[in-house]
Formats: structure tokens, sequence, C-alpha cells
């Protein structure tokens, strides 16, 4: 992973990530896109990083497992994890919806994705991450108290 914040895609259909890849690539530059065909990979990857944040792009489903049984096992390691994805499906179900609206994922893209869909997705969760930043860098009692917190957690709050 690189010092940036990074986009990580996931999908079993190989040449569907290389497109995703390279359409993201066109317009971000605030970390790598990295790809997965193989969500086992995918895992290992993700639970190997020392940094915790990342952009997901998911497939609901990936061969016999699904985007969001991904989510479940990375969590305790990318705790925003559901914010900051983007699930992907060939058909918007009702059971799709209501497996996002549980799983606080709120970008829901359907295939074919168009170019200008996927980047306002991907904008709009970076956003999330700059106003943070310019907080932090703007207002002292704020990084003070930003400062104070826990690797696993808020201090004196259970996780």
């Amino acid at each position: 992973m690189s010092e940036g914040l990074d986009v990580i895609i996931v999908d079993d259909n190989k040449s569907l990530c290389t497109v995703l890849a390279e359409t993201i690539k066109r317009f971000y530059v605030w970390g790598d896109v990295i790809t997965f065909s193989k969500i086992d990979e995918a895992v290992t990857y993700c639970l190997s990083q020392e940094t915790s944040i990342a952009i997901f792009v998911l497939d609901v489903f990936l061969g016999d497992q699904s985007g969001f049984a991904f989510l479940d096992t990375i969590k305790e390691k990318f705790t925003s994890a559901p914010e900051d994805t983007i699930i992907m499906t060939g058909n918007a179900s009702e059971d799709v919806v209501n497996m996002c609206v549980a799983s606080d994922i709120t970008h829901l893209l359907e295939k074919p994705i168009k170019p200008y869909e996927l980047q306002l997705a991907i904008r709009a969760i970076v956003a999330k991450y700059m106003r943070f930043a310019r907080k932090v860098l703007h207002d002292a009692d704020f990084a003070a108290l930003v400062a104070k917190f826990e690797p696993m957690g808020l201090a004196g709050i259970q996780a």
C-alpha cells in the first residue's frame, strides 16, 4: 500500500478489474489502484497492511463468496470499509439493496458501470477524508483531540 488512500478493486472477472483500474487511474491521484480477481488474495493483502483505510470497489458476487463476506473478513482491520466501499452488481435487486443498507454501504453501482458514476462515487469517499484532513490541519483543538485516539478506537470508549 502506498502512503495515500489506495483503491482496492475485487472482482472475479479479471478483464473487468483491468477496465475498472484503467478508468480509475485516469482521474485518481490520491493513492495506488490495486486489483484482485481472487478474494483470498485480496483478504491476505488487506490483512497484511499497516494502514487500515482504503476505498474498496467490490463485486457483489465473487465466485462462491460475496463482497459483503469480504468486508466481514477485513472489518477488524478496516473498520470504516463499509462506508468506503462501492458495490457493483449486474442487477440491483431489492435483496442487494437491503444488504447494502444493512452493511452501511451507500454506494451501489449497476453494471455496466458508467465511468462518471464510478468517478463520482470515488470522489465522494475521497472528499470525506479531505474534509477531515483540512479540519485537522486548521483546527488545533480538533487535532489535539484526534491525537488522543487509540489505534483500536477512541480513548476511553469501548470499540
